[in-house]
């Protein structure tokens, strides 16, 4: 278990390791103190699992996002009545970023035809994620947000179809409306610069307006917020953070893809500024 997963780990129990520091630390000086932590952690996992509460683990919360992924990446995509050509490149295109091999895409292709058929509930794995994400792993939330919006706009915008579909998978997921909205616009944006980033040596004004846009900032505000803008979300979207808190290792690579551009969009940004 990594430094991250360890204390997100222990900060989940800390009720029962502060309870059983305090008494030991009454009963047995600086011993009982490190003794009484250790009980009171094993305490708190046992009452919890009494309780039926889950325990958070990386492979559980990394198999319920991958079979979200492309069972609600097949809903959007049959939202409005079919599934384009363009739409099934998508999926296909990502499982090719993944690098998903034999049982692997066979699983992706289940999940995502799964999806697609008529009267499909996204609950059936949208409440398993939730569970497994909890509360604490917001990034990784809104890192499929972000996947699933990406398939929406494969063809430069979503359908009113499409965005009700959306509207109720951040229901399930417990995702706000204006998290949602503000992710929209720098999914939009985003999009938008991908298409004309480097079509020039030098930024026009459009593909600079995009780059503000993907970073969530107005082009009227100062370094220091542009610079907190971008760091926020370089934290945000970081691999590793990501996959510890319950990203698929095979998803690592959209998470890279997201940081550079991010970063792209920042250079063009401070190249404007000059």
């Amino acid at each position: 278990m990594n430094g991250y997963l360890l204390g997100k780990n222990m900060a989940s129990h800390r009720t029962g390791m502060v309870v059983g520091a305090l008494i030991g630390l009454a009963t047995g000086g600086g011993f009982g103190l490190l003794f009484g932590a250790i009980i009171g952690y094993q305490a708190d996992k046992f009452v919890r699992r009494l309780a039926g509460g889950e325990q958070w683990t990386q492979a559980t919360a990394q198999g319920a996002f991958f079979d979200a992924s492309f069972a609600v990446m097949g809903k959007v995509a049959k939202a409005d009545g079919r599934v384009t050509q363009v739409e099934i490149q998508y999926a296909e295109t990502v499982m090719a970023r993944m690098q998903l091999k034999d049982d692997k895409r066979q699983r992706a292709i289940a999940f995502f035809n799964k999806g697609k058929q008529n009267g499909y509930e996204m609950a059936d794995v949208l409440e398993p994620l939730r569970r497994a994400l909890g509360r604490s792993n917001a990034h990784a939330r809104m890192m499929f947000v972000e996947i699933q919006l990406a398939a929406a706009l494969v063809d430069g915008h979503f359908s009113s179809d499409e965005g009700r579909v959306l509207g109720e998978m951040c229901q399930l997921l417990g995702v706000t409306q204006r998290e949602f909205e503000a992710v929209t616009a720098r999914m939009a944006a985003q999009h938008s610069f991908q298409q004309q980033h480097g079509n020039t040596s030098q930024p026009h004004a459009n593909e600079i307006a995009h780059a503000y846009g993907v970073l969530g900032v107005a082009p009227e505000c100062d370094n220091k917020t542009l610079k907190q803008a971008y760091r926020r979300l370089m934290s945000q979207h970081h691999p590793d953070k990501l996959v510890a808190q319950g990203l698929p290792d095979e998803m690592m690579q959209l998470a890279k893809e997201k940081t550079q551009e991010i970063q792209a969009a920042y250079d063009v940004v401070k190249r404007a500024r000059k």
